[in-house]
């Protein structure tokens, strides 16, 4: 009888014990959902028939479909009849992908002697990654690891997910002013009095060009001060780069601030940078999710050490990056497929609607009480409109326009069928 009593208190105890830690899991708050993937979701919800999805930034053709880029699907073709394995890549993905990325990008396609260079000696290390987001955090664990500061500098705004990334890296992102959305314009004064007031040796994150989520770019004076500025309190430069060929139509015209970097770098003037770099919307490899990591190194022994610490950090993470976006890259970037000058065409094609329709809308509006200008300098996938979150929000409740609340418009949303109904819509919501 003893035994039994003692059992079954012992029993109580442990359920107790178990019921506890259970417990824990209810305390787990509910996370707020993603705004842009949020809209996306209550966008699917609506029944209105004039919907409009303005949220998410994935091109859309003039029917508002998703697209495959020809030039992908005839590489897609030749890579079924290629492959005999899907065998695991190598940590930082293959060496012909890599070869391929930096000479694409670095060496201008034998266009840029100092990308060249930096190539011959052996200065910089490219890693494939998980497309851009996974490129920003692979570089955000490694400068958290080995780099002196833990403060990256980010424009104000920039991508949400930007902030993001970095805190869950440990780093510490602040702020520097960029665009002044009372102007619609971008502060420039006020961006390098930002800029000089941080400390030496931090990190300053950089659009490469399509600024997300505003479609201002520097200019070439200004980047030229904005990296002097670099120079004089030894950031680091950390550059972004999700949209090159969507500023221009021509990836080759869109990296002339890398090749500024390159040449800063031969001339000695900066030791190091990186860029982080995706053909999910230049090639439409969205779900493919093929990017790519490049470090700019201070020597041939110091790559090494690098590309041995990135083997290091990515191998607990996801071991080794999806192949086969990556040789779709490789097939079209493969001479005797001759698919590359197609895929120029495609990308040229893609960025031209964007801007018929941007041109579209703005012909729309009414200018009376509003000055739309600013749409006509930005580029990109987006146009940073200037409207409040009230008026976003009465869009999307009386018109069901869904967008951010900060006022960016993913235009691929917008086609020939839906312009005149967007611009009839934000017209009334200026009035009001």
């Amino acid at each position: 009888m003893y035994r039994t009593s003692l059992r079954q208190i012992t029993s109580k105890r442990q359920f107790s014990i178990l019921n506890n830690k259970l417990n824990k899991w209810n305390e787990i708050p509910l996370a707020p959902p993603d705004k842009i993937l949020g809209i996306s979701e209550a966008f699917v919800k609506d029944t209105n028939t004039k919907k409009i999805n303005l949220g998410v930034g994935a091109y859309r053709d003039n029917n508002g479909r998703p697209i495959i880029f020809p030039a992908v699907k005839e590489a897609e073709k030749i890579l079924y009849g290629l492959e005999t394995e899907k065998e695991y890549t190598p940590i930082i993905g293959s060496k012909k992908y890599q070869n391929i990325v930096k000479n694409f990008i670095f060496n201008n396609s034998n266009k840029d002697p100092n990308g060249k260079k930096l190539i011959d000696e052996g200065r910089i290390v490219t890693s494939q990654t998980i497309s851009g987001t996974g490129s920003l955090r692979v570089i955000a664990d490694f400068l958290n690891r080995f780099y002196s500061s833990k403060k990256i500098l980010v424009p104000k705004p920039t991508w949400a997910n930007h902030v993001a990334v970095f805190n869950d890296a440990g780093l510490q992102p602040e702020f520097y002013n960029y665009y002044d959305k009372s102007a619609n314009d971008l502060e420039f004064e006020s961006l390098k009095s930002s800029l000089l007031s941080q400390p030496k040796e931090s990190i300053v994150l950089l659009h490469a060009c399509c600024h997300n989520p505003t479609g201002l770019d520097l200019t070439p004076e200004q980047q030229d001060e904005v990296l002097q500025i670099i120079q004089d309190k030894s950031f680091y430069p950390l550059v972004d780069m999700a949209y090159q060929g969507f500023a221009s139509g021509d990836p080759y015209k869109d990296i002339g601030f890398i090749r500024k970097l390159n040449s800063l770098v031969v001339d000695g003037k900066i030791n190091s940078y990186a860029l982080c770099q995706s053909f999910a919307k230049n090639m439409g490899l969205y779900g493919e999710r093929t990017g790519s990591i490049s470090i700019i190194t201070e020597s041939a022994d110091h790559s090494k050490a690098i590309e041995s610490q990135l083997k290091k950090l990515i191998r607990p993470i996801y071991s080794s990056p999806p192949i086969h976006g990556s040789k779709i890259v490789e097939v079209i970037f493969d001479e005797q497929y001759q698919l590359l000058p197609k895929w120029l065409g495609d990308l040229d094609a893609v960025v031209g609607r964007l801007n018929t329709v941007r041109s579209k809308l703005y012909e729309n509006l009414d200018k009376s009480s509003y000055n739309w200008d600013h749409l006509l300098k930005q580029r990109g996938m987006f146009v940073y409109t200037g409207l409040t979150s009230e008026q976003v929000i009465k869009l999307r409740n009386d018109y069901s326009v869904y967008a951010t609340e900060d006022g960016r418009f993913s235009i691929s949303g917008i086609n020939d069928g839906n312009v005149e109904y967007l611009a009839n819509a934000i017209n009334e919501v200026i009035k009001k």
